[in-house]
């Protein structure tokens, strides 16, 4: 695989970005002008954040965006000094060609110390006439209220379920794979709204066979399928907790599974359980939050998921 599918089918305009329709048409405003203030893109992973930064910049500025964008991966140089040397110089220095300002690129921004981003603010009070920043992050909350301030804000959603299913199938189409309908609605469950997720799975299951089938989906993308977990379920309610625990251990090695990855799987499938009942729904929620707090505090992986095992089979028999 010598490039990923998801640089490949990146949008190169604001105007091919799918399924943030309100974010979109905020951004086209912009850049059908000369001068913007700083933007602050939040959301969850994969929903189009960078690839909105990289097609604004290439509106403004055309084929030569390169030349007056620095581009950054704030959790790679989140320290004081970074933003000090870095960024300043960039940003003292006047514009390429015939563009009126810069613009300064603060990708994963959330992960900046407080004193980077207290220089930061600095920064974009003393150089706001030839430099605009742009910073995307997960969540929002971790970027200091003066930042906040001096940013328009874009909200960015997980994308619909029709969205994403149309473009795997458009990526599908374009690499010449025979993706089973089956298939690209296991990509559609597995991502979760994250787009990169979805054509990262699907490029890892065509390197294995051009003709993607759910099983190889589920298969090679550390998800275990819905039935499976509901077997499980089935398992510690009527079969005890001998057989339940001998099915948690086939499911964690045939699927290559951790143990926080078994739990969020499960706790997603659980609803969809018509065998229990809403207060059952109840107690295993809260069940599967201690145990997963356990498990990322630390806790030995195989005698917590026993004690997930042994707890469900008592709650449900």
């Amino acid at each position: 695989m010598s490039e990923l599918w998801v640089e490949r089918h990146r949008p190169k305009t604001v105007k091919d970005i799918r399924g943030q329709s309100s974010v979109v048409q905020r951004l086209i405003s912009y850049a059908d002008v000369s001068d913007f203030p700083h933007l602050l893109f939040a959301g969850p992973p994969g929903t189009g954040k960078t690839t909105a930064a990289m097609a604004l910049t290439r509106d403004i500025y055309g084929d030569e965006f390169r030349n007056n964008l620095l581009e950054m991966n704030a959790s790679d140089e989140r320290k004081l000094e970074s933003i000090r040397t870095k960024v300043k110089q960039f940003a003292r220095t006047a514009p390429y060609g015939s563009a009126k300002f810069k613009i300064i690129f603060l990708d994963e921004a959330d992960a900046l110390t407080h004193d980077a981003q207290g220089a930061l603010r600095r920064i974009m009070e003393q150089y706001a006439q030839t430099c605009r920043f742009i910073l995307s992050c997960n969540y929002s909350s971790k970027i200091i209220e003066p930042i906040q301030s001096r940013c328009a804000v874009f909200r960015f959603r997980p994308l619909p379920d029709a969205e994403v299913l149309d473009q795997i199938k458009s990526v599908a189409s374009i690499e010449k794979i025979e993706l089973e309908d089956e298939a690209a609605e296991a990509l559609v469950r597995i991502s979760q709204g994250d787009l990169r997720k979805a054509i990262t799975a699907l490029q890892v299951a065509a390197a294995l066979d051009s003709n993607v089938s759910r099983k190889l989906i589920y298969e090679t993308s550390a998800t275990a399928p819905p039935e499976t977990l509901h077997q499980y379920l089935m398992a510690c309610r009527q079969d005890g907790f001998h057989s339940a625990r001998r099915r948690l251990r086939e499911i964690l090695d045939r699927y290559g599974l951790a143990g926080t990855d078994f739990v969020n799987q499960l706790h997603r499938e659980l609803y969809g359980a018509d065998f229990l009942s809403e207060l059952q729904k109840l107690e295993l929620t809260e069940l599967m939050a201690e145990i997963d707090f356990r498990l990322v505090e630390g806790g030995g992986e195989s005698i917590q998921l026993d004690a997930l095992t042994a707890r469900l089979s008592r709650l449900l028999s």
